[in-house]
C-alpha cells in the first residue's frame, strides 16, 4: 500500500467544512488542484473529477461512504482491483475549537509498483486541497 495524506486545522464548525466539501459545483473555485467535478456528491454516486495534475482525463469516482459531516470516501481504480485509490475525507473536532479536515488517499492492487512510478507526486496537490479549503470556509463563503 501507497498513500499520501494531508490535514487543516479550521475555525469553523463542521458543518460549514461539510458544506464546501460537498459543493461539487464550487470546488473548483477554491481549489486550483481542480479543474471541476461533475456529477453530485452523494451516498453512492458516481462523479467525475478533473484534476489539474492530469490534464485531459476523467476520473470516475464512487462515493463509497458518506456520514455527514464525520466522514466520506471516494473509490476508483481498474476493474478486477488491478489499481485502487480510497480517499477519505475526515473531520473532527478538537478542544482548542478548532476542526481537524483529513485528507487519505491509499493505493492498492497487483498493478500498484508500475503505476506508482507513472504517478505525479500528489502531496503538494493534496496540502493545496486542504489549505484551499480551511480558507474558502475560514473566509465565511
Amino acid at each position: 500500500m501507497r498513500y499520501y495524506e494531508s490535514y487543516a486545522d479550521v475555525r469553523a464548525e463542521p458543518e460549514a467544512i461539510w458544506a464546501v466539501l460537498t459543493d461539487a459545483n464550487g470546488m473548483s473555485a477554491w481549489d486550483s488542484g481542480i479543474d471541476r467535478v461533475e456529477g453530485r456528491i452523494a451516498p453512492g454516486e458516481t462523479i467525475r473529477v478533473h484534476a489539474a495534475v492530469s490534464p485531459g482525463r476523467t476520473f470516475p469516482i464512487k462515493v463509497t461512504e458518506f456520514s455527514p459531516p464525520k466522514r466520506m470516501v471516494w473509490t476508483g481504480g481498474m476493474p478486477l482491483g488491478l489499481f485502487k485509490g480510497v480517499r477519505t475525507f475526515t473531520v473532527s473536532s478538537h478542544r482548542d475549537g478548532t476542526v481537524r479536515l483529513t485528507v487519505r488517499e491509499e493505493y492498492t492492487g497487483a498493478l500498484l509498483g508500475m503505476m506508482w512510478r507513472s504517478m505525479p507526486d500528489l502531496g503538494p496537490s493534496f496540502e493545496q486541497f486542504v489549505q484551499g479549503l480551511k480558507k474558502k470556509v475560514e473566509a465565511g463563503s
